[in-house]
């Protein structure tokens, strides 16, 4: 036998071995196994804002359907019991960010302070673990020239407002990208709708670092007033399907009465609020589509929800629409509709498809997961809880003691849900000993029935926890706090 057909047999005979060596490899470890989609995920967050906890078809919407977003949750698990972190837009976003509740987070309202560099933020963990970090959406948490701007807390990029009075506004004259503000052709005609702009660069960001973890942050303007959309399919095929319509009138763009952070007539409130709905549920199916067209969608745990219940601005009409579902209440209440939300985790071969809980969670508790997830400290005291065990099926998930809301407009308000029960406090600007509500979540889920006179003791180890759960602010006092 020549040393030409010798080596080509020792060849063939390596090749085998390596060939039944890497079979070996994937019986042992499967491409859709726990242990190889736990590792470095990435991982999409998607944040409506003013979306209500009926305004999805898998949370039992009837008017109009959301396909995209319904895939999620029939991917993924639906949670019942979830709860944003304020009934506004700052502070929900900045217990989301910083796994504080209102109770004790610098930034408890909308007064558009920033985010101090003192915090550690969701992203400022993702980015420590080694991951590329994006948001392009809403920020709210920090103007240009301050320290709260998103590429100061842990964004490698951002683009979209950073003012969130100005994202009023979905044909603006101009978005930011990190620290260079970006003139758009919106001066003379409605072109440039930022809504797409923001999703766009979503996108791309997704194929820029498909070859690295990432955590992308869409905090998208969707569905909030004001009330419009590009005139598309879309818009067009809702049309005169939701009568009779809710006229508007507001601050019409190229007008003498125009305000940047106003909102625009509509005579088509109905349709137009339809179509928003629906082309955040489009966004929802493009970003699933460009996970499977990169070998991405196996490897990424995409999250939905939205940061408080829905509004009724610029038009919005929630009752018409029953965007509360079966809660009382929306945008500003502490009652279930101003605070409890949809929230839906997609995490391939790891959380299992279709399922539900009613596991009681809320924004603070994103940091600790994320935390778990990458094994990275948080670096502060948080007030969320990791939900790892829960969406792995691992070691044993912890319950919170209680969840926690106050909130600064109309006379004050505060809230708290233990277990079944769900304490709120209102008008507590005349001071600390106002009558506490109490309402038995497990039987009335709209808190029609006050049961405190039925349960002297709960309410008084409600006022307890009251007392406990806040820490006094300078920049967010109730009225009988300043007279101290």
């Amino acid at each position: 036998m020549d040393q030409t057909r010798i080596t080509m047999k020792f060849k063939a005979l390596v090749s085998g071995i390596l060939l039944l060596l890497a079979i070996w490899i994937t019986a042992c470890d499967p491409a859709g196994s726990k242990e190889s989609q736990e590792s470095s995920p990435n991982v999409i967050y998607i944040l409506a804002d003013d979306l209500g906890y009926g305004d999805l078809g898998c949370y039992g919407q009837k008017h109009f359907r959301t396909p995209g977003i319904d895939r999620l949750a029939e991917e993924g698990m639906r949670f019942t019991d979830h709860y944003a972190g304020s009934t506004v837009c700052a502070p929900s976003r900045a217990v989301l960010m910083t796994g504080i509740h209102t109770g004790h987070n610098h930034i408890r309202g909308n007064a558009r302070l920033p985010l101090p560099d003192s915090v550690f933020t969701v992203a400022e963990l993702f980015r420590k673990a080694g991951y590329a970090t994006g948001a392009f959406g809403k920020w709210g948490l920090g103007l240009e020239g301050t320290e709260g701007v998103a590429y100061r807390q842990g964004f490698d990029e951002f683009f979209g407002f950073y003012h969130q009075g100005l994202a009023h506004r979905y044909y603006p004259s101009s978005l930011w990208r990190n620290d260079v503000e970006v003139r758009l052709d919106n001066d003379t005609a409605l072109r440039e709708y930022a809504a797409d702009l923001m999703h766009a660069e979503s996108l791309e960001f997704i194929r820029k670092h498909q070859d690295e973890p990432f955590f992308l942050y869409i905090p998208c303007i969707i569905p909030h007033a004001e009330l419009i959309a590009p005139e598309d399919s879309l818009l067009e095929k809702n049309r005169g399907k939701f009568l009779p319509e809710k006229v508007y009138e507001g601050n019409d763009y190229f007008t003498g009465a125009y305000r940047p952070n106003g909102y625009g007539s509509q005579e088509e409130s109905h349709a137009v609020f339809v179509a928003m709905v629906q082309r955040l549920d489009r966004y929802v199916v493009e970003i699933m589509e460009l996970l499977e067209e990169l070998g991405l969608e196996d490897h990424t745990i995409v999250m939905f929800s939205s940061d408080n219940g829905p509004h009724a601005e610029g038009g919005a009409d929630p009752s018409y629409f029953g965007s509360s579902g079966p809660l009382t209440g929306i945008k500003r209440d502490l009652y279930e509709g101003g605070i409890r939300v949809p929230f839906i985790v997609r995490w391939p071969g790891v959380v299992e498809p279709g399922s539900e809980s009613d596991h009681v969670s809320g924004f603070q508790d994103m940091l600790p997961t994320f935390s778990d997830l990458v094994g990275v400290e948080t670096g502060q005291p948080v007030d969320g809880i990791s939900m790892l065990p829960l969406l792995t099926g691992k070691g044993k998930q912890d319950k919170h003691e209680y969840l926690y809301w106050e909130f600064h407009e109309q006379q004050g308000k505060q809230a708290i849900r233990q277990g079944k029960w769900k304490a709120v406090k209102l008008k507590v600007d005349s001071g600390p000993d106002t009558p506490v509500e109490l309402y038995d979540l497990t039987a009335d889920i709209s808190e029609s029935n006050d049961v405190a006179s039925e349960h002297p003791d709960k309410v008084e180890q409600m006022k307890q926890l009251f007392r406990e759960a806040r820490t006094p602010s300078e920049q967010f006092r109730f009225e009988y706090e300043k007279t101290k």
